[in-house]
Formats: structure tokens, C-alpha cells, sequence
């Protein structure tokens, strides 16, 4: 399988080169020239596997240039009840009828990043010795992807971990997770602003194509393709959870602010997995939100991007939303390229007119959840159902409540742990003890190791200098 740019001015590349790249050189996303197609004897025969088997029967499909025996070490190493607490690995959990949640915060940062980094870590230690490369990672969070990819990168060789996240705007458990580590490889930055001026920052410099060579710039964040891969599986795994046939219908509703984890959900969908609609939930950020019920994308400058509850959505600008558009438009890769560089302008750009096909051909439904609307939705599952979720999940199952039909099934996909977010359970449901795992026990009293950045691309520049060698 070769992968090309959204923007069609990139060569053709296999998926170990595309693993460790990060954005491509015309400054698109990569991703596969076809999804393969999966028919309805295969999906009978990947009903009963493990999640393991399952990973390799997917994964198998796009990384067509690892030996198959290289990749099941790799995938067998990364899904096991050691990391992820056991062998079911993103089990489902049922709240009401028609109603169930994905949990997939059960690995060590006890968010859904941790599916897919743990898998990213392994696998870019393995292309890296293949390759004689090392390689730079320079990613942006909001909260959950920072602490699971140093997590899963810590103490690896080769690779060097440059983080940005917004200063002062995450949980004191998010900081606590991230800043505490004092691995010689990890390196904190906070950024005086919010995440899109992070994820501007990476951009900026994944697309300084000198810089980038110098310093062997990777990436990973949700526009890391293998991310999105692995992510693929979990949608698979949990639509044969939920279902005893394959003539069956399931629909997700995944909180959403750049668009990485339901991007999965609509590759998935693409390869003929049955899945009814995709439902995006966003919080008080709802430019995605307005594009499924409008078509019209308008991102927001990170001044006019609001602080809440469900900070890991407190996003203006979706950096997978590209990979979608880019068969909307039918690969129009010229059209791509001008929309998207218009968003980096701040400009937003309106396909109203094929809100048809985004809703008929492509399945996807959004909505929109608030502050009152998630510590809401927190209190009626934790009195009515003795189900505790934390504030992104909460946003998920609040808006499939809103939008489901007359008996549709629907997974929620769950982003974190409650305890992640102690002050906005306690704000729902009252001073209660809540549940963490003993290796998160005193996190937020160790000490934090962090720089604080003015928000200047420069700036972050000189910190990878100063760590990293440059090639001559």
C-alpha cells in the first residue's frame, strides 16, 4: 500500500516513511491512496479474534512494508493486560438500553491516547533501528495526547520529545501527569496561549523543510497517520461487542475537537464496517458542529476559543477535518489545498452544498454540549446508573442522547478517567471519592519540570536546538 498527500504534491511512500514524517512536504496529511475493503465473510472472521489478532488482521492492510512477524511483535508487545489493565484491552460497557460506552482510558495515562501512542512508541522504535534514523518529536496538546505519547516514548532510543501545550489551561492532574516525568528525552514547554497556537506552532515548524531535515521533525499528533490506524481497530472491536450480526447497524458518538479519533470511525466506515452514523460532539468550540448541520467551516483565532470543562476539545482549528474534506471534494487536491491554506489564513470556506452527501453518503451527525449540559449529564448517570464519566465523555453521551433514533444503537467513546478531572466531578455530583489507579496515587505532589514560552515559533526552535545535534 503506497500513501499520498491530501494536497497531491508528494510522492507516493510507504508506511514507514509516512509513520515518521509527520505532515507532508506540500503540507497535506497522508493517508492511503485506497482504504481497503472488507467483506462481509472477513468481518465473520474477525468477530471472535482478540484484540491483539484483531490489530494484526487490520494493521496487516496498511503497514505493507513491516514483515508480518515484525508487526505481531510489535502489536503484541503494545496490547496486553499489563499496560491496559486486561486482555479485553477497549472493553464495552452497557449504561441503558441502545446505549453503551467504549472504554478506552484503561492504559497508563487512562485516556484513549493511550491506545494508539503505545502502539506509535513501539512502532517508531522499530522503523527508527531499521532506518539507522533518530528521530525529533515535536506535538502540541490540550491535555491527553502530551502525557500519553511521553508515556509511551519515555526512555526510548533515538527519539528526543519536544511538548507544547497551553500554559495555565489544562487539569492540575494533566500537568501533574506531563510535567512530572524527569526522563532525559522528554522535554515540557507551555505556550502563553491556547492549543491552536501550540498546533500552529508545530505546523510552522513541520513546514520549515530546512529545519525539519536538520532536526529529523516527526510528529505525534492526531495527524500522525499511524495514530489513525490504530484507532481503526478499537471501532471494529467494538462494533462485534455490541452486535451478533453483521446485518446489524451501530452508531458512535465520539467528542471530538481535532477530529483524530472519529476520523478512525469514518475510515472504518469507509472499509464497509456497518456503522450508521458517526456523531460528532463538540463542547462550547463548535466549529465542527456548525459544519455538520450548516457545511460551512469557519475556524476561530485562539482569543475567541473558549476555556471549558472538557478542555481536551478546546479546539478551533481540526487538523484531521482535512482528510475528510479531501473525499468530499471528491480528491480535488488543488481545491484541498486552497480551502486549507485559506484556514491557515484564518478564513473559513462553505460546501453547503453537499450537505447531502456529508450526512447520506459519508453518515456523520454533530452536536453540541455545555458546561450546565455535562455536569448534568454527569449527575443523571452517576445517581440514576452509579456510572461515573468524566466531562468529554459525558459531552459524547449527551449529544447521542440528543440526536439518537427510534432504536439506534450507539457507543459513545469515552476519552479519560473521571479522576483526570476531579473539579468538574466534584462541581456535578459532590465531594465523592473517586476512583484511581495506585500507580496515579500523589501524582499531583511531585515536582514539575517545565519552560514557559512566549507564543513564538522561534522560541521553541532554540529549545530543540539547544538538545538536539543537527545534521551537518
Amino acid at each position: 500500500m503506497k500513501y499520498i498527500s491530501t494536497r497531491g504534491q508528494t510522492e507516493p511512500m510507504d508506511f514507514s516513511d509516512v509513520l515518521l514524517m509527520g505532515l507532508a512536504p506540500d503540507g497535506g496529511l497522508m493517508l492511503p491512496d485506497t482504504y481497503p475493503q472488507i467483506d462481509d465473510a472477513t468481518l465473520s472472521e474477525w468477530r471472535n479474534l482478540s484484540y491483539p489478532e484483531l490489530a494484526l488482521a487490520i494493521m496487516s492492510k496498511f503497514a505493507t512494508d513491516i514483515p508480518a512477524a515484525d508487526l505481531e511483535d510489535i502489536i503484541t508487545r503494545t496490547y496486553n493486560a499489563d499496560t491496559f489493565g486486561s486482555a479485553d484491552i477497549t472493553p464495552v460497557r452497557k449504561i441503558e438500553d441502545n446505549l453503551y460506552v467504549l472504554e478506552l482510558s484503561n492504559g497508563p495515562t487512562l485516556a484513549f491516547k493511550d491506545v494508539a501512542m503505545q502502539f506509535l512508541g513501539n512502532a517508531f522504535e522499530y522503523v527508527l533501528k531499521q532506518k539507522n534514523k533518530r528521530i525529533t518529536i515535536i506535538g502540541a496538546t490540550s491535555g491527553d495526547t502530551g502525557s500519553a505519547a511521553e508515556y509511551a516514548l519515555r526512555g526510548k532510543e533515538n527519539i528526543e520529545v519536544f511538548m507544547l501545550s497551553p500554559h495555565g489551561k489544562m487539569s492540575a492532574f494533566q500537568r501533574a501527569q506531563m510535567y512530572s516525568l524527569t526522563d532525559d528525552n522528554i522535554h515540557n514547554i507551555a505556550i502563553k496561549g491556547m492549543f491552536d497556537d501550540c498546533q500552529d506552532i508545530v505546523k510552522a515548524l513541520q513546514q520549515d523543510a530546512e529545519f525539519k531535515a536538520q532536526y529529523d521533525l516527526g510528529t505525534v499528533n492526531s495527524i500522525n497517520w499511524g495514530r489513525i490506524l490504530a484507532q481503526i481497530v478499537y471501532y471494529f472491536k467494538a462494533y462485534f461487542a455490541v452486535t451478533d450480526s453483521n446485518a446489524d447497524k451501530v452508531s458512535f458518538s465520539v467528542p471530538s475537537g481535532n477530529f483524530g479519533n472519529i476520523c478512525a470511525g469514518h475510515i472504518a466506515r469507509e472499509m464497509g464496517l456497518p456503522i450508521g452514523r458517526l456523531i460528532v460532539a463538540t463542547n462550547e468550540n463548535d466549529v465542527l458542529n456548525d459544519f455538520f448541520n450548516q457545511g460551512k467551516y469557519q475556524p476561530r483565532a485562539a482569543d475567541k476559543t473558549y476555556v471549558t470543562s472538557s478542555p481536551s476539545m478546546d479546539i478551533s482549528k481540526a487538523s484531521n477535518f482535512e482528510r475528510f474534506v479531501y473525499l468530499l471534494l471528491e480528491k480535488d487536491t488543488p481545491r484541498v489545498h486552497e480551502l486549507f491554506d485559506g484556514v491557515k489564513q484564518g478564513q473559513g470556506f462553505d460546501l453547503s452544498d453537499v450537505m447531502d452527501t456529508i450526512s447520506g453518503q459519508y453518515g456523520f451527525a454533530a452536536g453540541k454540549s455545555t458546561h450546565a449540559d455535562r455536569l448534568a449529564t454527569i449527575k443523571d448517570l452517576y445517581e440514576t446508573h452509579q456510572d461515573l464519566v468524566d466531562p468529554h465523555t459525558a459531552d459524547g453521551i449527551k449529544v447521542a442522547k440528543d440526536l439518537q433514533q427510534v432504536g439506534e444503537v450507539i457507543v459513545c467513546a469515552e476519552t479519560a478517567l473521571p479522576a483526570k478531572f476531579a473539579e468538574t466531578i466534584t462541581e456535578a455530583v459532590g465531594q465523592i471519592d473517586i476512583a484511581r489507579p495506585a500507580h496515579t496515587e500523589g501524582l499531583e505532589d511531585l515536582a514539575q519540570h517545565v519552560t514557559v514560552l512566549d507564543n513564538d515559533a522561534e522560541l521553541v526552535a532554540e529549545q530543540i536546538r539547544a538538545h538536539v545535534q543537527a545534521v551537518a
